[in-house]
């Protein structure tokens, strides 16, 4: 009995010893992983930083010789000659939205989240005011819920919100009384917060395309974009844990729903 006591007692160290060594080797996987990881991110963010400047630069030329162009040889260019600089310029500024898209949307990819308690209805209302300022002119009417908050990332979420209610206002762009709004309720018993208005829509035929990066529902001529914006916002939901979707009726408008995972403790809730 002695005997097996002593066995049973040293097949328990070792099998503590097997598991901590094993600890270990994971915490050192764990630990390699998140360096290599960190180097691939230091690598991405350098190469972004080298495209956009590489890709900038001729940008610049082109768009301010066909400015020169413009400016100094009007009179000799004739109205085909002025339009096909014009369509130059356009392009040229086309091109740069896109970069900044596709740099933003690298840029949530790699960052790391920082959750606070965050004041929904009145970042909401800063993303309004400065959408109003920069496309004066329209009767546009934003209905924003008081008292919403989330425990997530503000610089993210600002982003969300530019993304939804820029569009919103960008589709709403032929009504005479534009209308957007932004609030909670519940969709099959989760918390949602949404963006609807009242502008052009979409064919839910083609609802799987609305996330996808170059995917675009309207043409450019009707309604300018880069594609970007709604896959930026499905990373930023998604790293939150949580789910955004979009329903929409041509001419009738669209609505924008999207959740938030906020874990507190070991209880996760969504809103």
């Amino acid at each position: 009995m002695v005997m097996f006591n002593r066995a049973l007692a040293l097949f328990a160290i070792w099998t503590t010893a097997v598991l901590i060594w094993k600890h270990k080797q994971e915490e050192k996987a764990v630990i390699e992983a998140n360096v290599k990881l960190a180097a691939v991110n230091n690598e991405l963010e350098a190469f972004a930083y080298s495209v956009s400047h590489d890709l900038r630069a001729p940008l610049r030329s082109a768009d301010g010789f066909s400015k020169a162009l413009l400016e100094d040889y009007s009179d000799k260019l004739g109205d085909m000659g002025k339009d096909y600089i014009f369509r130059i310029r356009s392009a040229c500024q086309r091109m740069g939205n896109l970069i900044d898209d596709l740099l933003t949307l690298s840029r949530v990819t790699r960052s790391r989240m920082e959750r606070k308690e965050v004041d929904i209805s009145a970042l909401s209302r800063e993303v309004a005011e400065d959408i109003r300022s920069r496309n004066a002119g329209r009767d546009v009417e934003f209905i924003i819920q008081d008292g919403l908050r989330a425990h997530c990332d503000e610089g993210m979420l600002r982003v969300v919100l530019e993304n939804l209610m820029g569009n919103a206002w960008k589709f709403t762009g032929f009504r005479g009384r534009a209308v957007i709004e932004l609030g909670i309720m519940n969709t099959n018993g989760v918390p949602a917060f949404f963006v609807r208005d009242n502008g052009a829509g979409f064919d839910m035929a083609y609802a799987n395309k609305l996330f996808g990066a170059f995917q675009r529902l309207h043409g450019a001529r009707e309604f300018e974009g880069t594609g970007i914006g709604l896959a930026t916002v499905q990373r930023i939901i998604n790293k939150h844990g949580g789910h955004v979707w979009g329903e929409g009726k041509i001419d009738e408008g669209a609505t924008f729903y999207f959740t938030i995972n906020q874990r507190r403790g070991n209880r996760a809730c969504y809103i």
